[in-house]
């Protein structure tokens, strides 16, 4: 991944672990992630430390557009030792979509002079392959000589990347450089309520009492408060997966919630077709209705939200009787359901849900101390609900995790109702 902007954390490398799962889904062993600066010296650096490693195929992101900081594609160029020529179809393409842009803008660009501006990201290494742009910056495939890797440059922009990664994985030196791929099968399970320790403990019984349990590729990761299990096995393994699915079932059967790889927030989304959803929030401030409107689809079933941090707010704008704040106060099971039923009636929604806890780092007391959050729900049939937790952690653990139990309670009221 090129880029100083990455290197120096200003922006996050989307790209590296996207392009890892995209490589493991082909059967294609990922051996390094390296960020290096846009400096020549340093892409270059980055591209025969690879080459020395004996890798098939590198592929580099970022580096593409059309000022003097862009040098990716010159670089590899010099590193495979071949040199650059103006691609004409590729300029006009990429001077018919700048003029595109601007015209929807409402200028009348110069065609001349827009092709000038751009030229440079029309030069692309002899004898390679380039791959259509989405923005403006195409790919480019270098095919490498006879015991070389092949170079697979990318645009740095995900949305850009994201889009061209299928026609780059068929071009023919992509093809040539993962030939020898070994073909995975991938599951993903998803457990909540459930620490990793005691997934050790199963797996290691699964290691013991299990029939080809070392063929598996195994890797556990804790994920906002959820586990994640990935699993990566070649097709002969299955009957061996099935055998640790059980396991799995026999002993966590009530903390596993996903063994198809889906994940809460497109659970509870499937479970709320045909309904409508309203949210209220104090310590998470929205966070909940943000995760509810994350896929695509939402305005079907989300309503909409009240963030009400001050009491009054809460009174004010969800009707919770004051008296309630004062006997138990804001940070409470009557409340945090007075909250739910005040969305969902002023909303008018099938089931609601509600936060009200202490994320801190002060505000905590003995009996309420920092990282306590009620959670409430309503449903339109006059019932509710609340629990307590304390969750651990900093204010942004506390408000993170919080979002994410509200999304498990929420998919558990949603099956009650659908069973």
């Amino acid at each position: 991944m090129t880029g100083t902007e990455v290197l120096t954390g200003r922006v996050a490398d989307e790209n590296g672990p996207w392009l890892a799962d995209r490589l493991l889904e082909l059967g294609v062993e990922l051996a390094h992630i390296t960020i290096c600066a846009d400096r020549e010296a340093d892409i270059d650096a980055q591209l025969r430390f690879l080459a020395s490693n004996g890798v098939d195929l590198i592929v580099t992101s970022g580096g593409l557009g059309p000022t003097a900081d862009d040098m990716t594609v010159a670089t590899v160029a010099a590193f495979c030792g071949v040199e650059l020529e103006l691609d004409t179809e590729l300029e006009s393409t990429i001077t018919d979509i700048v003029a595109r842009w601007a015209r929807k803008r409402g200028s009348d660009p110069d065609l001349e002079s827009v092709r000038v501006a751009t030229r440079k990201q029309a030069m692309v290494p002899v004898g390679a392959t380039w791959i259509s742009p989405t923005g403006t910056a195409p790919g480019v495939v270098v095919t490498a000589e006879s015991g070389a890797p092949t170079v697979l440059v990318l645009p740095g922009p995900p949305r850009e990347l994201q889009a061209m990664w299928p026609a780059a994985v068929e071009t023919a030196g992509v093809q040539k450089a993962i030939a020898g791929r070994t073909e995975y099968r991938q599951e993903t399970i998803r457990m909540f309520g459930l620490p990793e320790s005691e997934l050790a403990d199963s797996l290691r019984i699964g290691e013991d009492t299990i029939a080809g349990f070392d063929a598996l590729e195994i890797t556990t990761c804790l994920r906002k408060g959820e586990v994640e299990m990935v699993t990566r096995f070649e097709p002969d393994g299955a009957a061996t997966y099935d055998a640790i699915l059980a396991l799995l079932d026999e002993r966590h059967g009530t903390q596993i919630f996903s063994t198809d790889g889906a994940t809460v927030d497109e659970q509870v989304a499937a479970l709320l077709s045909g309904r409508r959803i309203a949210t209220a929030e104090s310590c998470t401030a929205g966070m909940i209705a943000a995760r509810l409107t994350d896929l695509a689809g939402s305005s079907a079933y989300v309503a909409g939200g009240v963030v009400a941090y001050e009491n009054q707010a809460k009174i004010g704008l969800l009707d919770v009787d004051a008296a309630l704040i004062e006997t138990h106060g804001a940070v409470s099971e009557p409340v945090a359901e007075a909250m739910a039923r005040g969305a969902l009636a002023r909303l008018g929604t099938d089931i609601a849900i509600s936060t009200s806890g202490i994320a801190g780092p002060g505000g905590g007391s003995p009996d309420k101390p920092v990282g306590t959050v009620c959670f409430g729900i309503a449903l339109a049939d006059g019932s509710t609900r609340a629990t307590t937790l304390r969750l651990p952690g900093d204010r942004s653990d506390v408000r993170e995790r919080s979002t994410t139990v509200a999304m498990h309670l929420l998919r558990r009221a949603l099956r009650e109702l659908t069973d």
